[in-house]
């Protein structure tokens, strides 16, 4: 099976909206620093939108959106979503597209570009670069652009924690080889896809290279990540008000780079520059 077709395979399966909405703290996390470097307006590319947990908020905020996605039952469940909120006349399109082509947009189109999910499926370097140079092409000189990345020492202290859910991963030398390649593949049928797990201090560099100037570097549920699941319900049962001030003290700690390495994602910001 292709890398493509297994990326479609377990995301029509996957619940990513029901992921978002039963772990708010990324969501909340990524998008305070989202619409603190958005533009004030202008065309937004959710790319990689899954089923558009992002591009709902960027059309409620008032941008024009355009959403694409490899698995076309995510797409269409986007669009489901941008009619039931009322919002579909925000939207320019709702597109199944790969991330390494984006023929269906033009140069320049976007005034500010998200792709949150894509690079950490692509396992191979020349399929990464693909994905940032589409991603440089549709976006507008000088505009922004949002990378997910998953940190490579993350997987490993979660093999560490958690040796039988993530096997190969459940042996040393099944960890050695992990760390030295960042390449991982479940060897239980029908759970994560193939996936790609960066060295953190190789992200800015990457960017760069492919006409990006960063911004800043956060870790979307950072240090809130190794809560257990009692933990996070002590919180929750706190009340609203005591969650969101927990939500400030990790938007606070999320810039912090000694904490970026425990956090599952990392979303990088940047400006398309040359």
């Amino acid at each position: 099976m292709s890398e493509k077709d297994r990326i479609i395979e377990y995301y029509e399966t996957f619940d990513e909206w029901g992921r978002l909405e039963r772990e708010p703290i990324e969501f909340k996390v990524n998008w305070h620093f989202i619409q603190e470097h958005l533009p004030k307006q202008g065309h937004v590319l959710d790319n990689g939108a899954g089923p558009g947990k992002y591009a709902m908020r960027l059309a409620q905020c008032g941008y024009k959106v355009s959403l694409s996605d490899i698995t076309p039952k995510l797409v269409k469940q986007a669009q489901e979503k941008a009619e039931e909120c009322g919002l579909l006349e925000r939207f320019q399109g709702f597109h199944v597209a790969d991330a390494r082509d984006l023929s269906c947009f033009g140069d320049g189109q976007f005034d500010a570009s998200l792709m949150l999910g894509p690079l950490y499926h692509l396992q191979t370097e020349s399929a990464r670069i693909a994905a940032v140079k589409e991603l440089y092409r549709v976006t507008k000189q000088a505009g922004m652009v949002f990378v997910a990345f998953m940190p490579r020492i993350r997987h490993v202290i979660t093999s560490l924690l958690s040796p039988q859910h993530w096997k190969p991963n459940d042996s040393a030398d099944g960890i050695a080889e992990f760390m030295n390649t960042g390449i991982f593949d479940h060897s239980d049928e029908g759970r994560f896809t193939g996936a790609y797990y960066f060295d953190i201090e190789k992200i800015q560099p990457f960017m760069e290279n492919h006409g990006f100037e960063m911004i800043k570097m956060i870790g979307s549920s950072n240090i809130s990540s190794l809560l257990q699941r009692e933990q996070k319900d002590y919180w929750k049962l706190r009340g609203d008000e005591e969650m969101n001030k927990i939500i400030d003290i990790l938007i606070k700690s999320a810039e912090n780079p000694y904490v970026l390495g425990v956090s599952p994602h990392i979303m990088y910001m940047g400006r398309k520059v040359s």
